[in-house]
């Protein structure tokens, strides 16, 4: 009878006013974040899906169903109390993993994001435009953002000559450049106005390759990539001893700047250790 009654005395206490006013915001704070965190990662793996669904011709689209898991993991772990069972230098660590992966993001990303909306010069020398993906007749939305860039300066700037740069990948029907040469000749670009440099399967290569077609340390020279990517391709072109350049920021499809500026995030990083910026 006293165990009973001891119970009674705890479920009573349990249910006084100031107990629950000190419970309840621990209990919704951790239910809210566990929500959250679910909506994110379930978010990360259908973004993840539409990345996959164009196939851009590289499987960078899995690092979303990585973060998706691990996020809805740790939703999980704080659903279930199970993050509170983990030893604190544990804890501690994946803090730490999560701050660095913010940083590393904050730090490339906005390094990407200073090339949007670079406009490049009036009446350059030359173009060199950066190779994507293409497809048996036609170039990717990617490429075509590119090409129809350079075509609207070769218009406005009718001295200036145009590189096109890309081989053929091991998913793609012919060279980068033959299919762009082609693009830009329908567009009306007169093909005297065109050189094609078709081995380039890098950023490095493009730039490296096409200096076959200019002088380095007197033409002035253009770098046409999309927005996101304008920051490393110039940036490439100065290290590897060309002058005078400047970036023209071609646009690119929004839904997919998230995973371009990601995975641009890893390219400058690559080649900032490499030395190759």
């Amino acid at each position: 009878m006293a165990c009973f009654t001891s119970w009674f005395k705890i479920i009573a206490l349990t249910r006084t006013p100031a107990l629950r006013r000190r419970a309840k915001p621990q209990l919704n704070g951790k239910v809210l974040m566990s929500i959250a965190l679910t909506i994110i990662g379930i978010a990360c793996l259908m973004y993840g899906l539409s990345v996959m669904a164009i196939w851009s011709g590289t499987g960078f689209f899995a690092i979303w169903y990585i973060i998706g898991a691990l996020v809805l993991a740790v939703a999980w772990c704080l659903h279930s109390g199970t993050w509170e069972r983990v030893p604190a230098m544990g804890r501690r660590a994946m803090e730490l993993a999560g701050c660095f992966a913010l940083a590393f993001v904050l730090l490339f990303g906005g390094m990407s994001v200073s090339g949007f909306g670079a406009s490049g010069e009036d009446d350059l020398d030359c173009l060199i435009v950066l190779g994507a993906q293409v497809y048996k007749d036609r170039p990717s939305v990617v490429l075509q953002y590119r090409l129809d860039c350079a075509v609207d300066y070769l218009e406005k700037n009718p001295r200036t000559t145009c590189i096109v740069t890309g081989g053929q990948g091991f998913n793609e029907p012919q060279a980068e450049a033959d299919v762009m040469a082609d693009y830009l000749e329908q567009q009306g670009v007169d093909p005297a106005r065109i050189m094609r440099e078709d081995r380039a399967s890098n950023t490095e290569e493009n730039i490296e390759f096409s200096k076959a077609f200019i002088d380095p340390a007197h033409d002035r020279i253009g770098i046409v990539t999309n927005d996101f990517h304008v920051f490393r391709g110039t940036g490439i072109a100065r290290k590897k001893g060309i002058a005078h350049v400047c970036g023209i920021s071609a646009s690119s499809n929004r839904w997919y700047l998230p995973n371009n500026i990601l995975r641009e995030c890893f390219g400058i990083a690559k080649d900032l250790a490499t030395g190759n910026l």
